[in-house]
């Protein structure tokens, strides 16, 4: 391998470039790539722990077959032979495919391929079912096809970027520090729409904190607001849009008036006109929407809803003017580009028969399938049901992140046949797998993923991959051959796929369709090796690709004109009643990612929010009597969660914030999808996330702890328990109801599987504290700390202990200190990851005078100094001291 890779980080849709490059040993290290357009070198706290991640801690490495180590041959054999036999015994639609936004297009594009054109089952969906398809259904009714309009450099220079449902500061922050500089450098303005307030509304210059579910009012009232303002773009509607009376029409029922969305949304009705008037006067408008519109019920109106303003405006394939959706995963738009999801066929192609036989006859097909497929949801219903009988998910976790997660795992139990193919060993998910299959991670594989901005970015290998793992392509071009269908699948490299892939894009396209790779057919393996991001299409008339789409007000659907899609606004499916007084709203934190199998190996990511919290309002906490840190049980209809409490002045009253991240393997109480009823939008079949009725509760503890081991553990003692990664240990922190009968020493000692002589302890029995630590050799092997109370525990000596030799028979006492042997107080929360800056040393540069600004506290300690998004809670701890 070569000293210096470029690659593309493997979070987020922001697509950012990075630079991998080889340290000493094993070691790597990454850095943003300054070349790259999607983020010119900055990266966000996860892009920044990236290094950290690549250990072989947790991995799966070998091939299982009902718990037991076998060859890639059996594996590959088994998993072939039972996809045979079931689709012999019982159609091919009894098979099922459940794939990932962290694959890579080539890894997707076969197994699409696989299941549609050659097995024959349409049950093909994807983990993006549950972030992108709304975005997905309102462009192609808007447009005629999945097509994203604007790009990134429209960041740049709009006069107003607008936020919906998007906490970019933490989800996106290398966009909104774009977004940031273009307000301190232009004077452009900011306007965020968001249920709950949050690092991003903190840092805007309007921020309209809605009732959840309300979107759409408010955008089918700015829409009749430009029209009686007078800044409708009457010729580009007459002359590219079709359906604007019936829309203006249906806006115009419940939100003719800032009177009427004021009531409808909860804001108050001058900061409706305000919007109204900022959106009217500025022709130079980015929306940009993420999750919070699109997991809903009603998530494919109100992205139409948001359309339809652009449209009736002619703000749409204009420098610094469109709508922009920001993809929650690295590779969801190249998911979309394969078929990734159950109603959409490779190439953005959709079940029309025409489509149907261009693709049958480009992949010499024998089973192309007739019809859509089952939408994530109704796919594991489905298996609940006995209708499918196997399936093969790829590099996702449903266990944890399908809403409704509980029934989710009953249906995973049911099914007779369950393959996984995980870079990762345990998972909530791969405990159901009959087969499990060990994927090359990232930096080990390559191929190519799809930002936000449709820029095609390589992925590539710096890394060899471990023991037996195998790129997930290569998986399925080895099942498909055992199945008969080899000559179909006989790629000998990630470069040949894209190559198929890109021939089918421009197969029979005669300018008909959006997606178009027609001008990289064909590549050589060093031009595809060196491929340089490129926005698609990429053909003869754009040979270097495209920034912006429609520019020319031609659209993909009848005369080429764009669609106004009427909207009826609704709420979300379940109210608020007596017995479930609050609304749940489901989301990411700034550190962590999806289900934490890759962030949660970081110590520095582990550090900002290192439990399942819930966020409340300090009304609610007092009406319902909790405790700051202490603990609350969430229940909803479906299954109740326990989280540590977080109490905040800005979360809204009436409604609670819970994160995502959590899972049965890292917590005893997090799954928050197991709270969420799995209600789906009617058009894209996404479901609703962001607003769920549930009641909440104090939970009584008498003793907190904290376990540091060189193992994961798994307790038993507690009510609640975490597990997290730091430097060469694992952390558990616990909460206790009372002492155990036999007392610490004994249930410690059995815990931890050790004698009980071989303890060293300190025990305090009328201060309610006990401390243990257990040694092999001179190097520390566990140690435990439980105090009498309810809030958790802070970092400690024995943390560090773990990195070196410094016990002796004189010292190993010191292991049990509270605080650092060299006097330094424990860095407390992190606030800056990039940098590892805590809050007490933030705090304590602030109270010596030597920091009173946030360019103070960069200069002094770097931090807010890399992606920006720990400067809200700088700028908060300023404001407190």
């Amino acid at each position: 391998m070569t000293k210096s890779v470029r690659s593309t980080c493997a979070y987020c849709g922001v697509g950012c470039g990075v630079i991998a490059t080889k340290g000493d040993g094993d070691s790597w290290s990454i850095k943003g790539d300054p070349d790259h357009p999607a983020n010119f070198g900055r990266l966000c706290s996860k892009g920044s722990s990236l290094a950290e991640t690549l250990s072989l801690d947790g991995r799966l490495l070998e091939p299982q077959v009902n718990g037991q180590t076998v060859t890639w041959d059996t594996a590959l054999d088994t998993v072939a032979g039972k996809f045979s036999k079931f689709a012999k015994e019982y159609g091919p639609e009894a098979i099922a495919f459940y794939l990932s936004g962290q694959l890579l297009t080539e890894d997707y594009y076969v197994a699409n391929k696989l299941a549609k054109g050659f097995i024959g089952t349409p049950h093909v969906d994807t983990n993006s079912r549950l972030c992108m398809a709304s975005s997905v259904a309102g462009h192609k009714r808007a447009f005629g096809f999945d097509t994203v309009p604007a790009c990134y450099e429209d960041l740049d220079v709009a006069d107003l970027t607008v936020l919906i449902g998007s906490n970019a500061a933490w989800c996106h922050p290398v966009l909104f520090q774009r977004m940031q500089k273009n307000r301190a450098e232009r004077g452009a303005k900011l306007v965020t729409i968001d249920v709950r307030d949050t690092a991003t509304t903190q840092e805007s210059d309007l921020a309209l904190i809605i009732k959840p579910g309300s979107d759409a009012f408010l955008f089918n009232g700015l829409l009749c607001a430009l029209e009686q303002l007078g800044v409708l773009d009457d010729g580009f509607i007459s002359a590219h849009c079709n359906g604007f009376e019936e829309t203006l029409a249906r806006a115009s029922k419940d939100c003719a008036d800032a009177h009427s969305v004021a009531k409808a949304t909860g804001l108050d009705v001058d900061d409706v006109r305000r919007f109204f008037t900022l959106f009217a006067s500025t022709e130079k408008t980015v929306s940009c929407y993420s999750l919070g519109i699109h997991m809903s019920s009603s998530g494919s109106d109100k992205v139409n809803a948001i359309l339809n303003c652009h449209l009736a405006t002619g703000r749409i394939g204009k420098t610094g003017a469109g709508p922009l959706s920001l993809t929650g995963q690295p590779n969801a738009m190249g998911g979309r580009e394969v078929g990734g999801l159950a109603n959409q066929l490779a190439a953005h192609l959709d079940y029309d028969e025409a489509s149907l036989d261009k693709v049958r006859r480009f992949w010499n097909a024998p089973n192309m399938v007739t019809g859509e497929g089952f939408k994530a949801v109704k796919m594991f219903e489905a298996m609940s049901e006995g209708k499918i009988k196997a399936i093969w998910i790829q590099s996702t976790n449903p266990a944890v992140s399908l809403t409704n997660s509980l029934a989710v795992r009953h249906a995973l139990e049911k099914c007779e046949f369950v393959v996984v193919s995980d870079c990762m060993e345990n998972t909530d998910t791969l405990a159901f797998a009959d087969v499990k299959l060990p994927a090359a991670a990232w930096g080990e594989k390559s191929g190519t993923v799809t930002n936000s901005e449709r820029r095609i970015s390589r992925q590539r290998q710096f890394m060899a991959a471990p023991n037996n793992a195998k790129p997930d392509w290569w998986m399925v071009n080895e099942v498909a051959t055992r199945m008969g269908y080899g000559s179909a699948f006989a790629h000998r490299n990630a470069g040949e796929i894209f190559d198929e892939h890109a021939r089918l894009s421009a197969f029979e396209n005669l300018n008909e369709r959006d997606f178009d790779l027609s001008g990289l057919c064909g590549l050589s393996a060093l031009q595809y090796e060196k491929l340089n991001p490129v926005q698609w299409p990429v053909n003869d008339a754009a040979p270097e690709g495209t920034p912006r789409m429609f520019t020319n007000g031609r659209f993909f659907r009848a005369e080429n004109k764009a669609a106004f899609v009427p909207v009826s606004p609704r709420l979300p499916v379940e109210k608020v009643v007596e017995d479930f007084p609050l609304i749940a709203i489901s989301g990411r934190v700034r550190d962590q990612w999806h289900t934490m199998t890759r962030s949660g190996k970081s110590e520095t990511l582990s550090r900002h929010r290192p439990e399942p919290f819930v966020e409340i309002s300090t009304i609610d906490a007092n009406k319902f009597d909790l405790k700051k840190l202490g603990l609350a049980k969430i229940t909803s209809r479906l299954a109740d969660c326990i989280f540590r409490v977080r109490i905040s002045d800005t979360q809204r009253p009436g409604t609670i914030f819970v994160p995502i991240h959590w899972s049965k393997e890292n917590s005893s109480g997090g799954l928050i999808g197991a709270l969420f009823a799995s209600h789906t939008d009617p058009v894209s079949g996404q479901p609703e996330g962001k607003s769920m009725p549930v009641r909440i509760a104090p939970v009584e503890v008498q003793f907190t702890g904290l376990i540091i081991s060189r193992k994961s553990l798994d307790p038993k003692l507690p009510v609640f328990w975490t597990r997290a990664s730091s430097i060469n240990c694992h952390l558990h922190t616990l909460a206790i109801a009372k002492e155990p009968d036999e007392g610490w020493h004994e249930r410690v000692a059995y815990f931890l599987d050790v004698e009980p002589a071989n303890l060293v302890v300190y025990e305090d029995k009328a201060a309610g504290i006990f401390r243990a630590a257990h040694f092999r050799g001179n190097a520390i092997d566990s140690a435990v700390f439980i105090s009498r109370g309810h809030a958790p525990l802070e970092e400690t000596e024995a943390e560090r202990w773990f990195n070196s030799d410094m016990a002796t028979t004189n010292n190993r006492w010191m292991s049990l200190s509270p605080e650092p042997m060299n006097g330094d107080k424990a860095r407390g929360p992190i606030v800056c990851a990039c940098s590892g800056v805590g809050a007490n040393a933030i705090k304590q540069a602030i109270i010596s005078g030597k920091a009173t600004t946030v360019e103070d506290i960069g200069h002094l300690l770097k931090s807010g100094t890399n992606c920006g998004s720990c400067l809200p809670e700088i700028k908060q701890l300023i404001s407190a001291l």
